[in-house]
């Protein structure tokens, strides 16, 4: 009975040591394969200054000429409501009705007082040719007069309040209110956007803002419609540059009626009045993200690091770099998807 316990205890102990001597020639085959599979490999570039065309290509977001929120300036129920999104209005057209009982109680109210003190004013006046009252009883009922057409004015400006109008002509594009809401003084009641002209904001480089000039035009264009190119023309360029020595340059073009554009929308802008220059230019294979936030991955030390980058002009396979690289910094082109920050990296080429 003993010698059977032993030899299962030898042989417990023996499969101990077989299962300890395979676990740990695993553990390091595992160790050595994330050695081998944690270095990325990518592919790289050198950056240098290109020979840029001259056609100066950014990207903009489309919006309309004009913005407004209409709000209420006066207080009451809704009685009728005449916005709905998507309809064309005009200037002065008649969005809501608030009631405007009490509203029209005081301007009957201040025509009745205006008209009692304009007629005690003018007998006054006879009164004083007639050397009947004196000068300072003629003065007083004259400001009497005019206060009251003041609150008179005032009234009736109240009135007119109830009725809600179109500030601009355009379209509506949120509807805010309801019938038999309670309206505010500052309470928004609807956004109209006028689309018929259309602007285009985007930032140019500081060699390349002092080649154009307002009046210069313009070609635009939208995915949206592939292969239509839309007329603009340069409305105004910024007079301060930003921290990335950029200038604003907004560009106006008419809406198009066989293909119209929306608010919103995103536009390249082709400036075909700039020269060409040598500038710090990437491979646009480089670019991490799109081009208003763009990013790219530079090799230092063997890791990858992520870096954010202004981009300007765009030209052919290129991207002018405004700020954020160096010449000479080295720069991934392919192999980005499997990188993270600080990732360790082999450079293939």
């Amino acid at each position: 009975m003993i010698k059977r316990i032993i030899s299962i205890v030898i042989i417990l102990v023996v499969l101990i040591f077989i299962f300890i001597f395979f676990f740990s020639k695993s553990k390091k085959e595992e160790s050595s394969n994330k050695n081998i599979l944690g270095d990325v490999p990518v592919n790289i570039t050198v950056i240098k200054k290109e020979n840029l065309t001259n056609i100066v290509s950014l990207v903009g977001v489309i919006n309309p000429d004009n913005d407004v929120m209409v709000v209420s300036e006066t207080e009451g129920v809704c009685f009728t409501d005449y916005t709905t999104v998507g309809k064309i209005v005009k200037k002065g057209d008649v969005l809501a009705d608030i009631d405007d009982v009490l509203k029209k109680s005081s301007y009957a109210k201040a025509e009745i007082n205006y008209q009692i003190s304009k007629r005690e004013f003018e007998r006054n006046q006879l009164l004083y040719e007639e050397n009947s009252i004196s000068a300072v009883s003629l003065d007083i009922s004259r400001l009497n007069m005019k206060s009251a057409e003041f609150e008179l004015a005032m009234a009736k400006k109240q009135l007119e309040d109830t009725k809600i109008k179109a500030p601009i002509s355009g379209v509506i594009n949120s509807d805010l209110i309801e019938i038999g809401m309670l309206v505010k003084d500052g309470t928004q009641i609807a956004n109209i956007v006028d689309i018929s002209t259309l602007k285009v904001k985007v930032n140019i480089s500081e060699k390349d803002a002092f080649q154009i000039k307002t009046g210069d035009e313009v070609n635009i264009a939208t995915d949206v419609y592939p292969g239509v190119t839309y007329k603009g023309k340069v409305f105004s360029i910024g007079s301060k540059a930003d921290e990335a020595h950029t200038y604003a340059v907004e560009i106006k073009l008419p809406n198009s009626s066989q293909n119209p554009l929306k608010g919103g929308m995103f536009a390249r802008v082709n400036f075909t009045s700039v020269k060409s220059l040598s500038a710090l230019a990437i491979p646009r294979e480089a670019l991490v993200g799109s081009i208003k936030e763009a990013q790219v991955y530079i090799i230092k030390d063997n890791l990858a690091i992520l870096k954010n980058v202004v981009i300007g002009r765009e030209s052919g396979q290129f991207l002018e770099v405004l700020n954020g690289l160096s010449e000479g910094d080295v720069v991934v082109t392919s192999g980005q998807n499997n990188l993270s920050a600080n990732t360790k990296v082999v450079v293939i080429k």
